[in-house]
């Protein structure tokens, strides 16, 4: 028997036994906790518990006699495999931001039945569309009860790691600063008081670092600040003496992380709060007096630690050094352990290569789970090797690997593909195609204010002149230290808005890919730092910006089918390899060094 299979079909059978007790139709099950994390604790991990599906992103929807679970194409192959035999259904998605389970529902839920979704980890924004949607049904929602609880056996409780200070000189901000530049765009709204849930923008706003969830380097909490100090409600126990009046001078006060709710509904009925709807839940915005003027805007935080200074830029050079230089060691060390015919599998790589990042200054973790995808696993995008499945490196095809780290100063994310044995001219082709929109992008220089949404088109247009494309986006901004996925650009196909405007400081992704199911992936990926740009015209139409390539590490070229290149996509490839070699031989020797020499050689015609 499969014991996994058994318990997913056990827990939806309680799962259903509690909607029935509650006089309910149906349940949502979103991906989030009561901050809309991306990447969660154990104890709001119920959408994976529940359904079996193991993806960052995913939405379950549990009736009496139906179950489905929705998600992009990032994920299909991988839903498909884990739903199997579950009883649960895979419901095709276009992009993960997708509400097609709003509209599943409205079309499913008959007037007088209810939903049933726990308002603690519901977004506002979110909870408003479900609203539009099912009440036009004259289908009633219950937010109140959590049933998730009530089904779930031994449900972790909150994790209770210690929170630290991010220090001088990596912290090249203070506390105090950034709490004054944040009250100021809480004057400019109007605003007595500013509620942040979203645990990136606390962890940046305190100068506060934690390991409540994995990868990321960031603790639950919630903040209220108002005109004068700021609240902070953190599990007891987690923040030590020292910490605590190191905060108190800065007007930051300590309280249980559960009294959030009770505190905001104690705020004068007069107070005027700042809420950000797409990082707030329905429970919290609920919690407010129901008199309070509430003014509904993006977090200033959010736009403020996107935009990263001089001096964070300089150590996030060096952190992309330091693992440019951790790559260097871990691909010299595969290339001779293939060489010599040793059993390599996708969990070594992980293993290797955590170990050599590890070895360089300033590493404190990974900042999301190593991607080692040989062949047809590395055709999906999100796949991830478990010690019950994963593939030894052997034979011929494409290895892709996409992995990062977090640094003090810094947070990385690269993805590589390289050649195993004996590669076709169609792995070439489709290659030198990821390439092209790689490079095409990295050169692209465009006014500053520009929706970054508008830029993605210029990376997939190498594919799209050959009827290709990809499903995921082209780029996400990354955080300094801090979460690997960060707001508000995206270069996607994302409906744009002003909040996505791209300004100096900000750092994104660039990874266009292609994918093969069943044969291949092939995913290019730098981080670009966006920096003024001079103009022969100087600046009519406004500050030009342009991208500084980041992420250190040789582009296979072995890959490659140079006839694809043109002239300057040449001269671009051979000049980032020219300062790959600048800036990481001084990191490195012995065989890392002599890889790195070869592997960064001009490509020639």
């Amino acid at each position: 028997m499969d014991t996994r299979l058994s318990q997913i079909k056990l827990r939806i059978s309680k799962l259903r036994d509690a909607l029935r007790t509650a006089g309910a139709h149906a349940i949502l099950v979103p991906s989030a906790d009561p901050h809309l994390s991306e990447y969660l604790p154990g104890r709001w991990q119920a959408r994976e518990v529940f359904s079996g599906f193991t993806g960052s992103m995913g939405t379950l929807v549990v009736t009496l006699d139906d179950a489905q679970l929705f998600a992009d194409s990032r994920y299909w192959t991988q839903a498909e495999r884990e739903l199997a035999d579950s009883g649960i259904s895979l419901f095709k998605i276009s992009t993960g931001a997708s509400t097609q389970h709003i509209q599943w529902l409205a079309e499913q839920l008959k007037a007088g039945e209810t939903l049933v979704v726990d308002g603690q980890v519901l977004g506002l924004a979110l909870a408003q569309q479900l609203r539009t949607a099912l009440g036009a049904k004259g289908v009633r929602i219950d937010t109140a009860i959590d049933l998730i609880d009530q089904a779930w056996e031994d449900r972790p409780g909150l994790p209770d790691a210690p929170i630290y200070e991010h220090a001088a000189p990596q912290a090249t901000v203070s506390r105090a600063d950034k709490l004054k530049q944040v009250r100021e765009a809480m004057a400019k709204h109007g605003a007595t008081h500013h509620l942040i849930s979203s645990v990136d923008d606390v962890a940046w706003l305190f100068n506060l670092r934690g390991s409540d969830v994995t990868y990321n380097p960031v603790f639950l909490a919630h903040a209220l600040l108002d005109a004068e100090g700021a609240t902070l409600f953190a599990q007891p126990g987690k923040i030590d003496a020292l910490l605590t009046q190191r905060l108190a001078a800065d007007g930051v006060r300590l309280a249980p992380y559960a009294d959030a709710r009770a505190v905001l509904g104690a705020l004068p009925a007069d107070a005027k709060v700042l809420i950000d709807p797409r990082r707030v839940t329905l429970g919290m915005r609920e919690a407010l007096p129901a008199t309070a003027p509430v003014i509904e805007a993006i977090n200033p935080s959010t736009l403020l630690k996107s935009r990263k200074n001089d001096a964070e830029a300089e150590f996030i050079r060096e952190a992309m050094a330091q693992d440019g230089a951790a790559m260097c060691a871990f691909y010299a060390w595969f290339e001779a352990a293939m060489a010599r015919g040793d059993k390599i599998s996708e969990l070594t790589i992980d293993e290797r290569l955590t170990a050599e990042r590890a070895k360089r200054p300033g590493f404190v973790g990974l900042s999301f789970s190593t991607i080692a995808g040989f062949n047809a696993n590395g055709a999906m995008p999100h796949y991830r090797a478990t010690d019950e499945s994963f593939a030894q490196i052997e034979g011929d095809g494409l290895l892709l690997i996409d992995s990062g780290a977090q640094y003090l100063g810094g947070t990385t994310d690269i993805t590589r593909v390289w050649p195993i044995g004996r590669i076709t001219d169609d792995h070439r082709r489709d290659y030198t195609l990821v390439l092209k929109g790689t490079i095409a992008l990295s050169r692209t220089v465009f006014p500053r204010g520009t929706l970054s949404p508008m830029l993605d088109a210029i990376a997939r247009a190498p594919l799209w002149a050959h009827g290709l494309d990809y499903g995921h986006g082209t780029g996400h901004g990354v955080g300094y230290f801090m979460n690997v996925h960060e707001g508000p650009q995206s270069i996607s196909k994302a409906v744009p808005d002003a909040n996505m405007a791209m300004e100096p400081g900000m750092i994104t992704s660039i990874e266009p890919g292609l994918y093969r199911p069943g044969q291949w992936g092939v995913r290019i990926e730098n981080l670009v730092l966006n920096v003024p740009r001079d103009t022969p015209e100087g600046g009519q139409f406004g500050h030009m910006l342009a991208f500084e390539t980041l992420t250190l590490c040789p582009i296979d070229t072995r890959c490659i089918a140079v006839a694809l290149l043109s002239d300057d996509e040449l001269a671009w490839l051979n000049a980032y390899h020219a300062e790959v070699r600048r800036r990481l031989a001084p990191l490195v020797e012995g065989d890392a060094l002599a890889w790195l020499n070869v592997r960064t050689e001009p490509l020639r015609r």
